[in-house]
């Protein structure tokens, strides 16, 4: 039986940060082949040290990670994309925050079972950075996550009937994961109104790629009804609200 590496090379996505001792910092990353780690910064809140202006939040890295007894090690790390934009710009940096605590909420410690979720995450930074709707930058990257961690919506056939849905508003079950047609709405409660308009929308971002989708000019109002739709999904699965949406819903009042 091979003996596991002692080190590994990987681009790593920062997550999360926080001090640990007197000039460490503990790092929650995600990566494309070791999916999410945490590991252990030495010395990385250390003025001099050469790691403290390469392991910032929300940054794509190039790190070199010793195995380590409790904990992995960094013990090199240097930044490939520092994602400026989402730094410079309050709201663009409250959607990246909203992205990498959803993903975060989705994936337990060292967790490496959804290969892809590290390039989903590193094309959503360089969309909030770059496009100019960042609300639909988040929708669609709500739909590929959640297509990768196996919470699909049902958007075409009616989850308790298990017809195609006609071309007419509908209803969305978030405890069945899907849209019940009207004539079914009456024997299942707790149901959200959904519009077809909405529903086009969503199914569009299901089956298409971003490149068809970022052209798109969405109302305010169609904006508003699907962002409902989802984190009601999403607060469903998670059983918990996400604390970025209330951020960023402070901004937008601004």
């Amino acid at each position: 039986m091979p003996r596991p590496e002692r080190s590994f090379r990987t681009q790593a996505i920062i997550l999360k940060r926080r001090d640990f001792g007197e000039a460490d910092r503990l790092l929650t990353v995600m990566t494309p082949e070791h999916g999410k780690l945490t590991l252990l910064a030495k010395g990385a809140r250390k003025p001099t040290s050469h790691k403290s202006g390469h392991v910032e939040l929300f940054t794509r890295v190039d790190m070199l990670v010793q195995r380590g007894r409790d904990l992995d090690i960094v013990s090199q790390a240097e930044m490939q994309m520092p994602y400026l934009a989402l730094r410079e710009d309050l709201g663009r940096g409250a959607y990246a925050n909203y992205a990498v605590e959803l993903l975060d909420r989705f994936t337990g410690a060292d967790d490496d079972d959804f290969p892809g979720l590290f390039q989903l995450l590193d094309d959503t930074l360089n969309r909030l950075c770059l496009d100019d709707d960042p609300r639909l930058v988040v929708r669609y990257y709500e739909m590929r996550l959640l297509d990768m961690v196996g919470f699909r919506p049902e958007l075409n056939t009616c989850v308790v009937s298990q017809e195609p849905i006609q071309a007419e508003d509908q209803f969305f079950s978030y405890p069945l994961g899907g849209v019940v047609s009207p004539a079914y709405a009456q024997v299942n409660a707790g149901l959200m109104p959904v519009t077809l308009l909405t529903l086009k929308l969503l199914r569009h971002m299901q089956r298409s790629a971003y490149s068809h989708v970022q052209s798109l000019s969405i109302t305010p109002e169609l904006h508003d009804e699907t962002e409902r739709l989802m984190l009601g999904y999403l607060t469903y699965l998670l059983e918990r609200k996400l604390q970025s949406v209330d951020f960023i819903r402070r901004i937008r009042r601004q």
